[in-house]
């Protein structure tokens, strides 16, 4: 399979299952399953909760943001992807983090607004870093193991002090990069680990273990390690992008963000040509505070096409 059909598979893919699971957020388990029972059948893309049909959550706005700062500054430009943040987060958006908001808005600067609210609450592994990282995943995975994984963390601690969500976000970014160069991600985790913070290691090894299953969890799917666990048991455990999508919204709580760590997974490993015309056509990604844009089917996959390179 062509690099950019992987490449485009993971940043399609996690803002589709981004949509599809934002509906269902918070809600129980099989939910998505229980309204639509058989797979194919039904507007899937069903909107609710706030959102139009086919419409992503913040987690793919944030993803583009970062994917446009990469392309308009080339390359990595923290204070620039900072900036954009904020100028997204005071525009109103439907749904922002509380602890993304609180960073953004805490008045510090780039580089101390994360560590400081960390200090203060000691709470700081959500997923919130790791759910927009496709677009930084598909740009940084020319570079290398050690590039691609120091680039996660550094954007990640943006808006995340706690270095769990650091590693989570390194991980899924070594993942990713792992999958386009044609190579079993999941084969590959042992190696991956090895490059974990000794801190974080043993708590991912543990969710990423081929044995270990979402009822395990011992937290909240909100938070970086069951949200990346569950992402990796549902690509493990299912075959093809629809059944993996199926699964990780069905798994409750968090379900757009685990369904959007799932999409870029699996959108890299099965490619582009699986998802659905059914949910890619309906996609669109709004950007609050950067001109009423909208972007498309169209628009990802040319900001996919030149994240690739």
């Amino acid at each position: 399979m062509k690099r950019h059909q992987r490449a485009a598979g993971a940043i399609v893919g996690s803002a589709v299952g981004d949509a599809l699971g934002g509906p269902f957020e918070f809600g129980p388990q099989g939910a998505f399953s229980a309204r639509f029972p058989a797979p194919g059948t039904g507007d899937e893309m069903c909107g609710g909760g706030g959102w139009d049909p086919g419409e992503a959550t913040d987690d793919t706005q944030m993803a583009v943001l970062v994917g446009e700062s990469l392309l308009e500054r080339g390359g990595l430009d923290l204070p620039d992807i900072f900036v954009r943040f904020q100028r997204w987060a005071v525009a109103e958006p439907k749904d922002i983090g509380l602890q993304t908001e609180d960073v953004l808005n805490n008045g510090m600067p780039w580089d101390l607004a994360a560590a400081i609210h960390f200090q203060v609450n000691q709470h700081a592994a959500g997923n919130g870093s790791l759910m927009r990282a496709s677009t930084s995943a598909v740009h940084f995975a020319a570079a290398g193991q050690e590039a691609t994984m120091d680039a996660a963390r550094r954007i990640a601690a943006l808006t995340h002090g706690d270095r769990a969500a650091w590693e989570g976000t390194a991980i899924f970014h070594e993942l990713i990069r792992v999958t386009l160069e044609d190579k079993d991600p999941l084969a590959a985790l042992p190696d991956i680990l090895a490059h974990v913070h000794p801190g974080h290691r043993d708590r991912y090894a543990t969710v990423l273990a081929p044995g270990w299953h979402p009822d395990q969890a011992t937290e909240f799917n909100g938070a970086v390690w069951p949200c990346l666990g569950s992402a990796v048991w549902a690509l493990r455990t299912h075959a093809g992008f629809e059944d993996a999508i199926r699964a990780a919204i069905d798994l409750g709580g968090d379900t757009d963000t685990v369904a959007a760590v799932t999409g870029g997974l699996a959108g890299a490993y099965y490619g582009l040509e699986a998802i659905p015309d059914r949910w890619t056509q309906p996609l669109h990604v709004p950007l609050p505070g950067f001109d009423r844009r909208v972007l498309h089917l169209t628009d990802l996959l040319h900001l996919a096409d030149r994240l690739a390179g």
